[in-house]
């Protein structure tokens, strides 16, 4: 996953939209991650989606939200991966289902 945010990344990148967008990764204190992707002026369409926490236990959990052209996702301390593929799904589809989330991303 990391390999194809990088791709992502450097195709977006013309000279200029890198220096409007950013995409950071951090880690969270609860232990989790927190991934922050700016998504103006790209290709892809992907409609806002308020926040909606998938939860399975308190150390098993993803969430996320679309808004103000910024990607937003956190979850727990093993689920980089997962909010990265969050990401890879909702640019190639337009919306992930949450039986995707909860079949893939939390079993």
């Amino acid at each position: 996953m990391i390999k194809w945010l990088q791709d992502w990344y450097s195709s977006n990148c013309d000279g200029e939209w890198e220096h409007e967008n950013l995409v950071r990764i951090q880690s969270l204190d609860n232990p989790g991650w927190l991934l922050e992707i700016e998504i103006l002026n790209i290709t892809s369409i992907i409609p806002i989606k308020k926040w909606e926490l998938f939860e399975v236990s308190e150390q098993n959990w993803i969430g996320y939200d679309v808004e103000e052209h910024k990607f937003t996702a956190s979850g727990d301390s093993t689920k980089l991966e997962a909010l990265i593929k969050i990401f890879k799904v909702l640019i190639e589809k337009g919306e992930v289902d949450s039986d995707y989330i909860y079949e893939h991303l939390l079993s």
